[in-house]
């Protein structure tokens, strides 16, 4: 399996300033290529692809305002390039918006090739590096790997990571246990199992959220470009690197005791994009990671060989009583426990939903039926897939 392990790095003082001027080229080809790209088709209606702009940096490289570009390596200008060939496609097909031109204030990447760098002894030498990089290793590479791709990329905060792409021949599944546990993402607890544990939401942002409004204020003040708004934007991005880190940290460890402790874990497809448009909620939304949460849960059951579940998002797992299987018309946000009108039962509004969503899953993994209720009635039965309903 194809794996990518990230590591912090501190280059020297020569390693910096020739890793700011390969950025500072990625970035120059991307978007000259991007414009050519854009306005070839606005003037002419004209499509460039890969090859076209290739041919293109070859007479850039020749010009004489140009002649920086010979002093990095080649192999991340021409990775550029692909990177926007795969924007473009992406565009066509219909998964991502059009390209946008990158920005010195991003901090940027390069992505180097097995021509452009040397793997030794464990040690990382770029291209035209004279010194192994040195990286702060959290974790070993498995025994006998040897990377295929490595992308240096600087963040806003002015740190220094290194990715190391490689092939991964290990197995690492999991022995079978006979556990299963359904999943449902809420606010004020950041995901309630069916189990009945409520794991609490830790709220990175609302911890840091004085220091940033600070450092922010202070920004505003400052005048754009200068050197102490350039220190004061270091300040800022610092802060919210910090919370990003806090809230991937704490989204790691609850996936990996989630996926060591449960066979089959269900969840529901939440449009996460669609909710943060409620301006009320955006932030909080935002701050939770249910997006992220999903997203590692995916790749590491695929890891250890464990089953994740996804159900549809309309399926009413908080409205709908786990015991008798009425739907309530109306159950408010606000209403946190509820009874059944019609068994009488008493509910946890966040239990019953994550202990019905697991239910379901069952049910769509062992038979694939659809679970998004009919609009026409209240009961809101499990619905059959279609296309299992025409074949029968």
């Amino acid at each position: 399996m194809e794996k990518a392990f990230s590591y912090r790095f501190y280059p020297t003082t020569e390693q910096e300033s020739l890793l700011r001027k390969t950025l500072g080229c990625v970035r120059l080809v991307y978007n000259r290529a991007l414009a050519v790209r854009t306005e070839a088709w606005r003037e002419r209606q004209e499509r460039i692809d890969y090859t076209q702009t290739s041919v293109l940096l070859t007479e850039w490289k020749k010009q004489d305002d140009l002649q920086f570009l010979n002093e990095v390596s080649s192999v991340p200008l021409q990775q550029a390039l692909r990177h926007l060939q795969s924007a473009f496609n992406n565009f066509f097909a219909g998964r991502a918006k059009y390209p946008n031109f990158k920005k010195k204030r991003h901090g940027g990447s390069a992505e180097f090739t097995k021509s452009a760098f040397r793997w030794k002894d464990g040690k990382l030498f770029l291209a035209k590096c004279l010194e192994p990089l040195n990286i702060r290793w959290s974790r070993q590479l498995p025994e006998g790997v040897e990377p295929s791709t490595v992308t240096v990329r600087l963040n806003p905060a002015g740190q220094w990571y290194v990715s190391l792409r490689f092939d991964d021949p290990r197995d690492l599944t999991l022995q079978p246990v006979n556990q299963s546990v359904g999943l449902d993402a809420g606010l004020s607890s950041l995901v309630t199992l069916s189990t009945g544990e409520k794991v609490a939401n830790p709220k990175h942002f609302d911890r840091h959220y004085k220091r940033l409004r600070k450092a922010q204020q202070s920004l505003s003040r400052k005048q754009k470009g200068s050197r102490n708004w350039n220190k004061a934007r270091l300040k800022v991005a610092k802060i919210q690197q910090k919370i990003a880190d806090s809230r991937k940290d704490h989204l790691h460890k609850l996936t990996t005791r989630l996926v060591r402790e449960n066979q089959t874990i269900v969840v529901e497809s939440l449009a996460v994009k669609n909710m943060v448009k409620n301006r009320q909620l955006a932030r909080s939304i935002s701050d939770a990671g249910w997006g992220e949460l999903i997203r590692q849960l995916d790749y590491k059951t695929q890891w250890y060989g464990r089953t994740l579940v996804k159900i549809d998002q309309w399926f009413p797992s908080s409205k709908r009583c786990g015991k008798c299987g009425h739907v309530v018309e109306q159950l408010p946000l606000n209403v946190r426990e509820w009874d059944c009108p019609e068994c009488g039962a008493h509910h946890d509004r966040d239990v019953n939903a994550a202990q019905n969503i697991l239910a379901v899953g069952h049910t769509v993994a062992v038979c694939g039926a659809g679970v998004r209720p009919d609009r026409h009635t209240s009961k809101g039965q499990p619905r059959r897939n279609r296309n299992l309903s025409r074949e029968a």
